[in-house]
């Protein structure tokens, strides 16, 4: 049996005394999915905390959890374990889990509900002495708020139905808690929903307010209801170039959802959070309905339509996936093995006594989704490094007889290189879908990146380098008109990368397209110079007017009839002077940019403008209006993911106006 390692110096928590980790095979690293527990060797799922270990040492190593059950400090959730010991009445203990036994049981409610974070949060309101069991005098007004609000929170976080508070076992937890309390009805907390959501609205138009431009993310997504949702959501520069994302809103769309509809309904969806259409500088997006919408708001606006990235690169590998006859059969073979061993408790049970006899650290096997080939490519890299203890398993005439489900060692070679293949393409798709960093400056030179390394491998196999070459070829096709620029339909992504420093060489276009962009970049900014030389003067004629001169209209024609307008040569000669200054100006600044050395690629473009900004002042604001933009409409797509846990059977009778609030106040929750 192999040794358990220790868990790392760093963490400091008494707990990790009793866990360990094993180490990975033929790595010198420890396999941190899954903690092993020192007393009774059992692997417990490691998530990142502590929660899992110390649930598992509550429940069977009771007696030693003096040892390790300090006071955790004011930040740290506490849970209802722990407010059991801290009692230090036994009787007290079980009364506490019996209520939330009865809250899981009665209610119908997901074990694992403890370790909420809307759940906890709500036990945390409770003073102490309230829930170790001593005596509950009276509930104040100002603790019945309290508690209210808490709950309310709860509900939010947690998406929560609201009938839950008038649940059994909900009210019994409580009354454990606190038998002053007394719970509100659903239609008090429809109204406190409905008055924070109001305020969350006014908040987020105060935020909105003060930025430069915004981008826009939409998709639209069918419920398990067949109704139809459109979600947006808002990404924006603060004056600390730090990346923010707010969710807007869920419109239910009708039947029959025209482009022009859904353009009228993008420009509700920012009209109703006081954002000035001029100030939404590109939606991205992956539907063709939302793309007509696109092109009339383009007309209207001068909105810029973006095509997720994401959407693109999942065709790039999804349709050669499925075209090769001899990968699809070794994928669904490799499919039917995976899922014999979720299904066969036999079977898993020899895996994993396999997997000990190797000294290898058990891992569970991953069941993909046929439609996504990233979960695809999960399932094949975890077969693959479980092979041979798969094939010892499969080899027991205990777990398998007919027919064979073991794969030949044709169809292991395929899988390892078709693994090869997919790998960056997978780490590609991760980077892309991310919310709170620059992604689409970066997709010309990750898809330039992608093209070379796929290129560059050699197969053995002929199935795979046919994938290969196809998927080379998909690349291409797909992507032509990324790196394609004309200054009269600028492209949106390469003035984005000329824009981060790190990219700003622009190395994977020719030099004839990299002088066409720095020259869009310097008219652009030379506008921006105009507008904001425009914008002072008109600010100081409406000064001037205010104190007109008191000599009057009439001596003020008798002046301008001998002596001319104001328009005459001389005023000429100054502005065009004044132009030139401006556009040298410019231009030095743009130089400038452009001819220092590019950032590491590693490191992050927004605090370098935060800290460049007094530098390149007009650049940094055209930087500002490219680099907010996603290269992915996934962040709407999390948003759908939100709401397809709100209609249920406990909602069934939810409208659209209530499903659309409690999606908002659960994704903006941590705002206020």
């Amino acid at each position: 049996m192999e040794e358990i390692q220790p868990a790392p110096s760093s963490w400091k928590a008494k707990i990790w005394t009793y866990f360990g980790f094993y180490r990975m095979p033929g790595k010198g690293t420890f396999d941190t999915s899954f903690a092993v527990c020192k007393i009774c060797k059992k692997r417990v799922k490691h998530c990142g905390n502590t929660t899992n270990v110390r649930a598992h040492f509550t429940r069977y190593h009771l007696e030693l959890l003096d040892t390790v059950a300090s006071p955790p400090p004011v930040a740290d959730k506490p849970t209802l374990q722990y407010l059991s010991k801290l009692s230090g009445n036994s009787e007290r203990a079980k009364k506490i889990n019996r209520s939330l036994a009865r809250l899981l049981a009665k209610d119908c409610l997901t074990n694992g509900m403890e370790e909420n974070e809307g759940f906890i949060s709500m036990l945390q309101t409770e003073e102490p002495s309230t829930a170790l069991g001593r005596p509950v005098l009276s509930c104040s007004v100002k603790e019945a708020a309290l508690l209210t609000e808490s709950i309310l929170d709860m509900l939010i976080t947690d998406m929560c139905p609201l009938s839950m508070v008038e649940d059994k076992g909900f009210r019994k937890m409580i009354s454990t808690f606190n038998p002053k309390y007394s719970i509100p009805s659903i239609g008090f907390f429809t109204s406190m929903m409905e008055k924070r959501h109001q305020e969350m609205t006014e908040k987020l138009k105060s935020v909105l307010q003060g930025t430069e431009c915004v981008a826009l993310t939409t998709d639209i997504w069918t419920s398990v209801a067949a109704e139809v949702y459109l979600g947006v959501s808002c990404h924006f520069l603060g004056e600390d170039w730090e990346m923010k994302c707010l969710y807007l809103t869920t419109v239910r769309l009708e039947e029959r959802h025209t482009a022009a509809d859904i353009a009228d309904w993008l420009e509700e969806a920012v009209g109703k959070f006081s954002i000035p259409l001029p100030k939404v500088k590109a939606v991205v997006h992956d539907n063709e309905a939302v793309l007509g919408a696109l092109e009339i708001l383009t007309e209207r606006h001068d909105w810029v339509s973006v095509i997720c990235s994401g959407h693109t690169l999942n065709a790039v590998v999804q349709s050669p996936l499925g075209n090769k006859e001899t990968i699809a059969k070794c994928v669904d073979s490799a499919r039917c093995l995976v899922e014999h061993f979720k299904r066969n408790e036999v079977a898993c049970t020899k895996l994993i006594e396999k997997q000990q006899e190797m000294g290898m650290p058990p891992m569970m096997l991953i069941q993909d989704v046929s439609a996504e080939w990233t979960s695809t490519y999960h399932m094949l890299s975890r077969l693959l490094g479980q092979r041979w203890p798969v094939t010892a398993a499969l080899s027991d005439p205990a777990v398998i007889k007919e027919p064979r489900l073991d794969l030949d060692a044709e169809q292991w070679n395929l899988i390892e290189e078709l693994i090869q293949v997919l790998g960056p393409f997978e780490g590609a798709t991760e980077f892309l879908s991310g919310e709170q960093y620059v992604t689409l400056s970066a997709l010309p030179q990750l898809v330039y990146n992608l093209k070379k390394s796929t290129l560059s491998l050699t197969f053995k196999t002929a199935p795979v380098t046919a994938f290969q070459a196809q998927v080379a070829e998909q690349i291409v096709e797909k992507w032509q008109k990324l790196f394609s620029f004309q200054p009269e339909a600028p492209n949106t992504v390469l003035l984005a990368a000329a824009l981060d420093p790190r990219f700003r060489k622009l190395k994977f276009l020719p030099a004839e397209d990299v002088f066409k962009v720095q020259c869009t970049i310097q008219s652009m900014a030379l506008v921006v110079r105009m507008e904001a030389r425009q914008s002072n003067e008109s600010g100081n004629e409406e000064a001037a007017a205010k104190t007109k001169d008191h000599l009057g209209t009439k001596y003020g024609s008798l002046l301008k009839s001998i002596l001319g307008s104001s328009s005459d040569s001389s005023s000429s000669e100054d502005d065009e002077e004044e132009d030139e200054q401006l556009s040298q100006a410019v231009q030095k600044e743009v130089l400038q940019y452009f001819g220092e050395q590019p950032l590491s690629k590693k490191e992050n473009p927004l605090p370098w403008w935060r800290q460049n900004a007094a530098r390149y002042p007009t650049l940094a604001k055209l930087a500002k209006s490219f680099l907010v933009i996603p290269a992915t409409s996934t962040p709407s797509e999390r948003l759908f993911s939100a709401a397809g846990n709100i209609p249920s059977k406990r909602r069934a009778g939810l409208g659209s106006e209530q499903v659309d609030m409690l999606t908002f106040l659960h994704c903006n929750h941590t705002l206020l």
